[in-house]
């Protein structure tokens, strides 16, 4: 075991897989220069060939990206921060999603899409977008959102050697985050979710850093003598929908901490499932602690009142427990 950052963790996962295939490469703006801190030393290993600067627009380097995995590469695509991904989402919904199912399998688009996540940081609207359920709209693309340093390496190594296209969003809360990762070489599966923490009284989902507000409001509830379990998807596409109606069946109650805005978010949509599947379980209603609709301000002090938070998160588990 080594101590590792949620930032070497990603580098680590591309280094390795480079090393191992020298179909992968990466592409993105400035990524030679390691502008966003994950690609240090990549460039002076694997050269301009493999690690390869865009111009700034999106859509012509994701479609460039498109296709080259039809011709058999294997292209990561760092889009610098979420948002940017709009530009290109002509390239992303029309070839990317949908080229494997209108070629009826004669090719496929294994590329790996890095969308970094920052809110609540001061980025105004036009950069804080967390557009984790857009996506999982879309049909052909899978949706991965690590919450740990050694999740964010076995989830992307995962990624890069799966055929389909996968969009990895990588939280910013936990790029200074630091644990024990595995020396040796690990994936981890897609849609297999992980107990952060076992309880009897309520079931937490927490969604990319709500994982974080989850377990921070865990503890506040122990101290109140309430036992709740905590569950992070790690991919929400697809999703471990099992592990979630099992933890609901053993505890009656569910929370859903989601970074994304509130309508048709990630929290509707597991809400959604648990009230077709799992209704005989639940002794109280569902509730979604997630953003509000509205655009993100850039004044802080407006800003952060809109994202989860343990104190919403604890509100709403306290009051469920007491009905």
């Amino acid at each position: 075991m080594a101590r590792r950052s949620y930032l070497d963790c990603i580098n680590a996962a591309m280094r390795e897989e480079m090393d191992r295939d020298p179909s992968v490469f990466l592409m993105g703006e400035d990524v030679s220069f390691n502008f966003m801190g994950s690609t240090k030393g990549l460039a002076e290993q694997f050269g301009p060939e493999r690690i390869r600067n865009t111009p700034i627009s999106e859509a012509g380097f994701l479609g460039a990206a498109a296709g080259a995995a039809m011709v058999g590469m294997r292209p990561i695509v760092d889009m610098m921060i979420a948002p940017f991904i709009y530009p290109a989402f002509d390239q992303l919904v029309s070839i990317i999603a949908k080229s494997t199912y209108l070629y009826g399998g004669q090719t496929h688009i294994p590329v790996v899409i890095r969308a970094a996540m920052f809110y609540g940081i001061g980025t105004a609207a036009q950069h804080s977008d967390r557009p984790i359920a857009t996506v999982m709209t879309i049909p052909g693309i899978k949706v991965v959102v690590p919450a740990s340093p050694s999740d964010a390496k076995g989830l992307l190594k995962t990624a890069i050697r799966d055929n389909d296209p996968v969009i990895v969003f990588e939280d910013r809360s936990f790029w200074g985050v630091s644990e024990d990762v595995p020396d040796e070489e690990y994936l981890i599966p897609f849609g297999q979710a992980a107990v952060r923490e076992t309880g009897t009284d309520a079931t937490i989902v927490g969604i990319a850093g709500g994982v974080t507000v989850a377990l921070q409001a865990s503890e506040r509830l122990r101290a109140r003598g309430i036992s709740a379990e905590v569950i992070d998807p790690r991919t929400v596409v697809p999703l471990d929908l099992d592990a979630i109606l099992c933890s609901v069946a053993k505890t009656g109650r569910l929370v859903v901490v989601d970074i994304c805005h509130d309508t048709c978010s990630v929290a509707s949509q597991i809400a959604a499932l648990v009230a077709e599947r799992g209704f005989d379980s639940l002794r109280g209603p569902i509730v979604r602690v997630t953003t509000p609709q509205i655009p993100i301000p850039f004044s802080p002090a407006l800003e952060r009142p809109l994202f989860p938070s343990a104190d919403r998160v604890e509100e709403a588990v306290v009051k469920l427990v007491s009905r």
